[in-house]
Order: C-alpha cells, then sequence, then structure tokens
C-alpha cells in the first residue's frame, strides 16, 4: 500500500485520498468520516462508483458520497477498479475483492473498528457491490454485514420486462443501448453474461449472502433487475428489501448519484446500517407490487 499521495483538506470532499494495490495495479481510493465518529467507525462502507464499467466516476459520485458518510454515520471507501474495454471482466471483479481483502490489515487508516463491513454501489457499482457478496461467500471471506445496491446493473442479458420496454421508448431507448454498450465491452467474451460474477440475477446460488437493500425506481430500464434480485435473494433465505422510490428522470449516473444523495435513499439506507449494527436483522419487505416485475426474467 502507498500512501505518498495522502490528501485531505477544505476543498476536497473525501477525508483523504491514497492508494492500494489491486488485482493487477494500484487502484485509487477516497475516505469519507462521519463527523458523528471523529476517533473510529464501528461500520464501514465499501462503495464502488457507476461508470458503465468503462467511465471512473469516481469524481461524479464524491458530492453523494460525502452525504451518505454524513447522514448514515457510517465511514465511506470509495475505490477506483479496473475499466473495460482495456481491462474487461473479471478484472473489475477481483480488484474489488482486493480492497475487501485490506480493510482490515488497515484499520487505522481508515479509522474503523472493524466490527461491520459492508458493500454498496450504484448502476455498475451496483453490480460488483453484489458480485462481491457472492466472491466473499465462495471465497471464505471477508464477512460481509450487508450488501446495498442502488439501481443496479444486474443481468447482462438485459432481458427484463423494464429493459425491454425502455428499447422500445423513445426517451428511454438511449440509456437501454448506452447499457448494452457497457456490456459488450465489459463482456467480450459472450459466454461470460451468463457468469453469476457477472450477472448475479443468473446465479443459480443465492444462499448465505448478507442482508440486501437494493433501490430501483420507476422509468429505470434497470428498475425489474432490482426487483427480480431482491425475490431471488429471498427465495433463497436471504434478508433482502426492494425500496421502490419516487419516479425520477434518469438520464445518466449523475441522476443516479443525485438521486442516491436524495432523504428517501438516505433515510432507508441509514436505518439498514443502523439495524444490522445493532445487531439485528432488517426485515425483508417489498414496496413494489409483485405485478411491476412482470415479465423479469430471473
Amino acid at each position: 500500500m502507498s500512501t505518498d499521495s495522502c490528501t485531505s483538506g477544505p476543498n476536497a470532499s473525501a477525508d483523504a485520498q491514497f492508494d492500494w494495490s489491486g488485482h493487477s495495479g494500484p487502484l485509487h481510493l477516497k475516505l469519507y468520516k462521519s463527523p458523528a465518529h471523529p476517533v473510529a467507525c464501528g461500520s464501514l462502507l465499501v462503495f464502488f462508483h457507476p461508470g458503465g464499467f468503462l467511465v471512473d466516476d469516481l469524481e461524479e459520485a464524491d458530492h453523494c458520497l460525502r452525504v451518505v458518510a454524513d447522514a448514515c454515520e457510517v465511514h465511506v471507501l470509495a475505490p477506483s477498479y479496473a475499466l473495460a474495454p482495456e481491462r474487461p471482466f473479471p478484472a473489475a471483479v477481483e480488484d474489488a475483492h482486493a480492497v475487501l481483502g485490506q480493510v482490515s490489515a488497515h484499520k487505522r487508516l481508515l479509522g474503523w473498528k472493524g466490527t461491520h463491513l459492508f458493500v454498496g454501489g450504484v448502476e455498475a457499482g451496483g453490480n460488483l457491490a453484489a458480485v462481491s457478496a457472492l466472491v466473499s461467500r465462495d471465497r471464505h471471506g471477508p464477512p460481509l454485514a450487508g450488501q446495498i445496491l442502488v439501481m443496479p446493473m444486474l443481468d447482462a442479458s438485459l432481458g427484463c420486462h423494464s429493459m425491454r420496454c425502455a428499447e422500445d421508448a423513445q426517451d428511454g431507448g438511449s440509456m437501454a443501448r448506452t447499457l448494452a454498450d457497457s456490456y459488450r465491452r465489459y463482456l467480450p467474451r459472450p459466454a461470460d453474461r451468463l457468469h453469476p460474477y457477472a450477472s448475479p440475477l443468473k446465479a443459480r446460488r443465492l444462499g448465505e449472502l448478507p442482508p440486501a437493500l437494493i433501490f430501483h425506481t420507476e422509468g429505470d430500464p434497470l428498475a425489474d433487475e432490482a426487483v427480480a434480485y431482491a425475490d431471488k435473494l429471498r427465495q433463497a433465505g436471504n434478508h433482502a428489501s426492494d425500496i421502490a422510490l419516487p419516479p425520477a428522470d434518469v438520464k445518466d449516473n449523475q441522476d443516479r448519484c443525485e438521486i442516491t444523495a436524495d432523504d428517501p435513499c438516505i433515510l432507508a439506507m441509514k436505518r439498514f446500517l443502523a439495524d444490522i449494527a445493532q445487531n439485528a436483522h432488517p426485515p425483508a419487505t417489498s414496496s413494489t407490487p409483485n405485478t411491476s416485475a412482470k415479465g423479469a426474467q430471473p
């Protein structure tokens, strides 16, 4: 690990920035500390940025992550990760797992007590958070306390009803095409589209995963993937809640980050994190009628 580039100051939303070793190269990380825990925090949320697996959107997510740390009383660690097409699947997955594998060794640097480790992310970052839960289970660590998936990319086949509707809609077609292009470049080998570490919604084994909080919003092509994944997690015996956020005009990842920083999302995240920190599993609920996921291809 290198901390030579560690920075902080009034012009930076992050409290510190530093570099760690990734699976196949250095990774840049930003740390956002909760003001409620100036010495050390029991909960650490490793949050993966959006960008369709193609773009480093750490800067775009900066304000969102500051809000999460402040409002949810949790330290947030935001890493970069390998980007396609130069480094396609599974490079980003391995980078994500490499970060999780190093946090316990750097608790003092992070101001973390080591009590609860969460993963989260938006869009492609939501995919990596969900996949990180699968990988940590399969590789026997590190243990995760929960996963927070905000409008996640979960199905590389793009087969859910909301995605098909977006492809046919004038206002949603552009976003659907962008998501399809992201998957083509992230998964150049068609066979990888069915791999559970690329498409968690296609995973056949979803038991023994940490509690999940999954957000979606009406009009988003990714909405039905979120609902279907929460449903599958519950069927596999996990605690999972899917939350329908107020309808919003989602055109790009800046919109997704702004939605993440809004009260409905923040308040649900705060409750979820607090429930687990108090050793109480959050209730497995759905705020979406079953009919809204009609046509989903789990």
